[in-house]
């Protein structure tokens, strides 16, 4: 992870406590090139739609990102990788991005496989300040190659790093205006892990609520992980894989 000194910045555009009137001003200097980044979503399920595109449009370059895939061709983070914004990528999943499988194929992107639960912990430890963990998921494959092994009553375990980074970009349904979230379903999926590993964590949400309106109990992110929030209350849900019944 880089270090850079953007605590300090004060965004353009308007805002009120943590919320900004667009996704670029949401962006406004926090990010640089050779950062690392979080990014959520699942498929096109629950990804930062407008926070992306702001991202793109930042510029920056050289760029490290984890998250579970690359978007498709032309949406999600398939628009980082034709703007070549893109240096490395953290996955678990890359096969609905032809644009990425060219890229990589070319040695001009930078790939580390990761198992699907791997990933989520190794956010889920950068968070939580976790230096390392063992895992016995890919022992014996390519992904352990490289990597601590140790044997834990007769069974073995590969070392995978805690996976801290300099700003997380999330999707949730609601906020308040203090920062608690709370996600749709299974849009959920590697958000709330992508913003606990965050240094800086933005979240997109398609509706803001006043603090205390959302029941306690009701809220799967705490504020604390979340420092500034924008609004996109009509975001576009491309659906990825469209399977229809042939009618009778």
């Amino acid at each position: 992870m880089t270090q850079h000194a953007t605590t300090q910045t004060r965004p353009a555009g308007t805002r009120s406590g943590k919320c900004f009137d667009s996704a670029q001003a949401a962006l406004d200097g926090l990010i640089e090139d050779g950062m690392t980044l979080a990014v959520g979503g699942f498929g096109l399920c629950g990804i930062p739609e407008s926070l992306i595109a702001a991202l793109r449009d930042t510029g920056k370059k050289n760029l490290t990102v984890a998250s579970n895939n690359a978007g498709v061709d032309g949406f999600g983070l398939g628009l980082l990788l034709e703007s070549r914004q893109i240096r490395k990528m953290l996955s678990s999943y890359v096969g609905e991005n032809k644009e990425f499988e060219r890229q990589y194929l070319s040695g001009e992107l930078e790939l580390e496989f990761c198992p699907q639960g791997t990933l989520a912990e190794r956010l889920r430890a950068g968070g939580a300040g976790i230096a390392a963990f063992f895992t016995k998921t890919g022992y014996g494959t390519k992904i352990a190659e490289g990597k601590e092994v140790r044997e834990f009553d007769g069974e073995h375990y590969v070392m995978e790093r805690g996976l801290p980074v300099d700003v997380a970009l999330v999707k949730a349904q609601v906020a308040d205006k203090a920062g608690n979230l709370r996600f749709n379903k299974t849009a959920r999926n590697f958000n709330p892990l992508a913003a606990m590993a965050g240094r800086i964590c933005v979240a997109e949400v398609e509706e803001i609520v006043e603090t205390g309106a959302l029941d306690p109990d009701d809220i799967h992110l705490p504020g604390i992980f979340v420092h500034r929030i924008v609004h996109n209350p009509t975001p576009e849900k491309r659906i990825e894989k469209r399977t229809l019944r042939e009618g009778n």
